[in-house]
């Protein structure tokens, strides 16, 4: 049983979160609070497994609340944001602080469609109860080697390099934070583009883009529809749009759409490595990192099938949730797997340095 605690000042946002925690049989909503301090208390009082949290709270604040669970507690926390630019803001830092992941309410700071919502917030629940006690980044003196494994020999077929190359990302749960440990460490001069696909709602990977650009050298931005893929950029796919990359002119350029996937996600990492796969003479790097579910794993196959490609798996000790890159593992189709402070060197060394 996950024993839950809800974190919320409107009494009616505790009363419909604990409803619809408590109709699930693996969950247990054992107390509320209505604010960061009272939260506090309660979590000392009743040791919960996981901690829903709302953002934005009189007295203590989600996010000054967050610091405080996961230095104390070291507890899952799933984040209650609003849709407001205040609100997209501070859940993005709440992610890069540690929260295991997020939830928005459909219409403001009390809504009446919360229902909208239930399955992804029981999802989460049952998933961060189940991935225990959060986990420390291992530090640099204990982290262990690199693994390298063997691709299935169907999937492995190298081609002559051309020199154009392109890097692909797929990630979910605990990738903001991860990708604050792998972006900024990529050089402003790395000769590719990079394609990002965060599983976020519409809205949230503006507010991403933007902090990653600033903790960067290199060029950080969400992504638009038509425009050039260049080499020393980085693209984060929109929220609620599917991404995929294309030849044009000579060169690359990102096309959104709207279209529905079988992974039910937008973006969706299946949908951006199988363009990438049409590819033929780019050489590519596909990372799959921290996330629930196999999002990635069916593109990354055929992307191995077509050929030219490296493929790096975040390692479990570095992941929130060992899903998308334990699906790839699984499956033969990972090279490498890194532990997420690794991931930046690995694709700077896949990709060459601009021949003269």
């Amino acid at each position: 049983m996950i024993r839950v605690l809800v974190v919320d000042d409107s009494a009616f946002m505790r009363k419909m979160i604990s409803d619809f925690l408590t109709e699930e049989k693996q969950i247990d909503v054992i107390g509320t609070a209505r604010n960061g301090e009272e939260a506090l208390k309660k979590i000392e009082l009743l040791k919960p497994d996981v901690i829903t949290l709302d953002v934005e709270m009189p007295v203590m604040n989600g996010t000054d609340t967050l610091r405080k669970i996961i230095e104390i507690y070291n507890l899952p926390v799933i984040m209650v944001s609003s849709q407001t630019e205040k609100g997209k803001e501070c859940t993005i830092n709440c992610l890069e602080i540690g929260a295991f992941d997020f939830i928005t309410k459909p219409s403001g700071s009390i809504s009446l469609d919360l229902y909208k919502i239930k399955e992804q917030l029981v999802e989460r629940v049952i998933a961060a109860g189940l991935s225990g006690k959060r986990k420390h980044p291992v530090s640099q003196a204990v982290r262990p080697e690199p693994i390298v494994r063997a691709v299935k020999p169907e999937l492995s077929k190298p081609k002559p390099g051309t020199g154009r190359q392109i890097v692909c990302i797929g990630t979910s749960t605990g990738g903001p934070r991860a990708l604050q440990k792998v972006i900024p460490k990529l050089p402003k001069d790395l000769n590719a583009p990079v394609v990002v696909v965060q599983h976020m709602p519409e809205g949230f990977t503006a507010s991403l883009a933007e902090r990653l650009n600033h903790l960067s050298d290199i060029q950080v931005k969400e992504a638009k529809d038509g425009e050039a893929a260049l080499n020393g950029c980085v693209y984060i796919a929109p929220g609620g749009k599917n991404i995929s990359v294309i030849k044009n002119s000579g060169g690359l350029q990102i096309v959104l759409d709207n279209l529905d996937t079988p992974s039910r996600h937008k973006p969706s990492a299946d949908y951006l490595f199988r363009s990438v796969g049409k590819l033929a003479d780019y050489e590519k790097v596909a990372v799959i990192m921290t996330g629930m579910g196999s999002d990635g794993t069916a593109g990354l196959k055929d992307m191995l099938m077509a050929g030219n490609v490296k493929a790096i798996a975040e390692s479990e000790e570095s992941c929130v949730v060992y899903g998308m890159p334990k699906a790839a593992v699984k499956a033969g189709l990972i090279h490498e797997i890194k532990h997420v402070e690794d991931i930046a060197a690995s694709i700077t060394s896949c990709v060459k340095k601009e021949r003269m």
